[in-house]
């Protein structure tokens, strides 16, 4: 828990920081590109979170990998290398990307489904979130879990529908239980 509100304070600081710079778009691609490159690499993983990897290699590695990144995103680095926090890397990039889009209004709906969403259906599902909660900006969040066997769990903050085959299935057993 400690980790979050550490995460959420770090993210905060670059973002009034972006702000200030007028900069918070870019910064915003960045995070992006900094959490889908951590999430993608177990590897890089370990060696964040590594207590026995040396600091300056951390930074070293980390500059060198995100060297394409602003001002800004580095010196976010070079603060999480001296403070001793570079495994909270992966959560204040995603905590950042989520106070952004707040602050522009911008609803996030995850979807979750058993395959990837093809085109023509994350656009369908985009209309209706859109329509569901009345705002133009809207992004999608998509997961993909072969648990739910078939059909769709899409959340919107605190709301979820349910469509999913496993919960049918569920919901059926339940039923069926009940009667015996």
């Amino acid at each position: 828990m400690s980790g979050s509100r550490a995460a959420i304070r770090y993210a905060s600081a670059i973002l009034l920081e972006a702000n200030e710079a007028t900069s918070a778009s870019v910064v915003f691609d960045d995070m992006e590109t900094v959490h889908a490159t951590i999430k993608a690499s177990k590897e890089l993983q370990s060696v964040l979170s590594s207590p026995v990897i040396n600091a300056n290699d951390k930074k070293e590695a980390l500059l060198t990998i995100f060297e394409n990144q602003s001002d800004i995103t580095k010196s976010l680095i070079k603060v999480l290398v001296e403070n001793k926090r570079t495994n909270l890397l992966a959560e204040v990039s995603k905590k950042y990307i989520e106070l952004y889009n707040e602050a522009q209004g911008v609803k996030v709906a995850q979807v979750t489904t058993a395959i990837a969403l093809s085109s023509e259906l994350e656009e369908k599902v985009l209309a209706k979130v859109k329509e569901l909660t009345g705002s133009t900006k809207v992004s999608l969040e998509n997961k993909i879990d072969a648990s739910i066997i078939g059909g769709f769990i899409l959340r919107i903050g605190d709301l979820q529908y349910n469509a999913s085959i496993a919960n049918s299935l569920a919901t059926i057993k339940r039923e069926f239980s009940k009667s015996i």
